[in-house]
């Protein structure tokens, strides 16, 4: 039976959002599927818990995560609510794990709250570090295109919206830096071969 996949998307976004790397991963023989959670009117916390029912829900399938950006951190909550929710792995696709300079610079702003809704706290607050049993990999985008750059609060290397340095977290099994903006990641050949490797290996591809 193959290995099961949960694609979860990042603030703002939509299930759909991930057909392309939906798309890759079936063709590597992974069945997949995409979870939809309301990122900014009702926020993670509902998510976390729906997410953590339909995979106690599952057949028996080992299930694995993949999360781009907030998604990546809505199943790491997930799976701190609920350490023995599965034996698969986890890959955080330009996750902000170490909070978003983005979220908070923004927040100051009037009204700037609003526009990232219920999101905020675990956007800002990021995670101090990975101690589950599941291991759990992170892709970081460089091509500094993106929104963010025009806040001034993200450090090089970046892929326009979250820096390098806030997806690196202790307690990471591995780590690797594609040539991707914070969307591209979605549809890059670099992050879905390395996103497939880590699904497979719990190890990135050498030379990422």
């Amino acid at each position: 039976m193959n290995d099961h996949v949960i694609l979860l998307h990042g603030l703002w976004m939509r299930g759909f959002t991930l057909a392309a790397l939906r798309h890759r991963l079936q063709e590597a023989g992974f069945s997949v599927e995409l979870f939809d959670y309301a990122s900014v009117l009702r926020g993670p916390e509902i998510g976390v818990e729906r997410l953590i029912a339909q995979v106690q829900n599952q057949d028996g399938r080992r299930t694995h995560f993949v999360g781009h950006s907030l998604g990546g951190l809505v199943a790491l909550q997930a799976l701190q609510r609920a350490p023995d929710l599965t034996r698969g792995r986890v890959v955080c696709l330009g996750s902000p794990l170490r909070g978003s300079a983005v979220a908070r610079t923004v927040a100051q702003f009037p009204g700037g709250s609003l526009v990232i809704g219920k999101s905020l706290d675990v956007l800002t607050r990021g995670l101090e570090r990975w101690a589950g049993r599941q291991a759990v990999g992170a892709i970081a985008g460089r091509l500094p295109i993106g929104f963010g750059f025009a806040f001034g609060a993200l450090t090089s290397p970046h892929d326009g919206t979250v820096s390098v340095a806030e997806t690196e977290l202790p307690g990471l099994t591995d780590h690797c830096v594609v040539p991707a903006t914070h969307t591209g990641l979605l549809f890059s050949q670099d992050a879905a071969e390395q996103t497939i490797a880590f699904l497979r290996t719990a190890r990135f591809a050498p030379g990422a």
